[in-house]
């Protein structure tokens, strides 16, 4: 499969610089025909930095994925069921100020019908979905759901 041990990519294909895949480096090997018309020495100074970020992410991940909330750890920025809470879902997410909030939205009595085409569109429009940016408005998570 391998052309040799200085080569690890297999035949028709060339290694330009190392990525990350599941938490360890590997050899980017491309296509031959695609690595064309491309500035080798651009790629890989282009792929090196890529690299010193995604270290940068993987190294700060943790202390960006958790926060305490009222004395408790909890995930940021991920949606979950609230079954007995007033509202469907929450999300707990960082303020301006820095605070972890709780987001809650969705109506428990409703079900989300995004794969009708019609419907999704009407609620995107009804919802300004297009300007929804602030991740601590409840608009923001339920545009993200639909």
């Amino acid at each position: 499969m391998y052309l040799d041990e200085s080569d690890p990519c297999w035949k028709g294909y060339e290694m330009i610089g190392m990525k990350q895949k599941d938490g360890r480096k590997v050899p980017n090997c491309v296509p031959i025909k695609e690595s064309e018309g491309y500035c080798p020495q651009c790629l890989v100074e282009y792929i090196k930095r890529c690299d010193e970020i995604n270290e940068y992410i993987t190294i700060m991940q943790p202390g960006l994925n958790e926060a305490e909330y009222q004395g408790r750890k909890v995930k940021l920025g991920k949606p979950f069921l609230t079954p007995g809470g007033p509202k469907k879902r929450a999300v707990y997410v960082k303020n301006a100020k820095g605070n972890v909030v709780k987001v809650n939205f969705g109506d428990p009595n409703m079900r989300i019908k995004k794969s009708n085409p019609e419907r999704r569109k009407s609620f995107r429009a009804r919802h300004k979905c297009d300007t929804a940016k602030d991740r601590t408005s409840a608009r923001y998570w339920s545009c993200k759901f639909w």
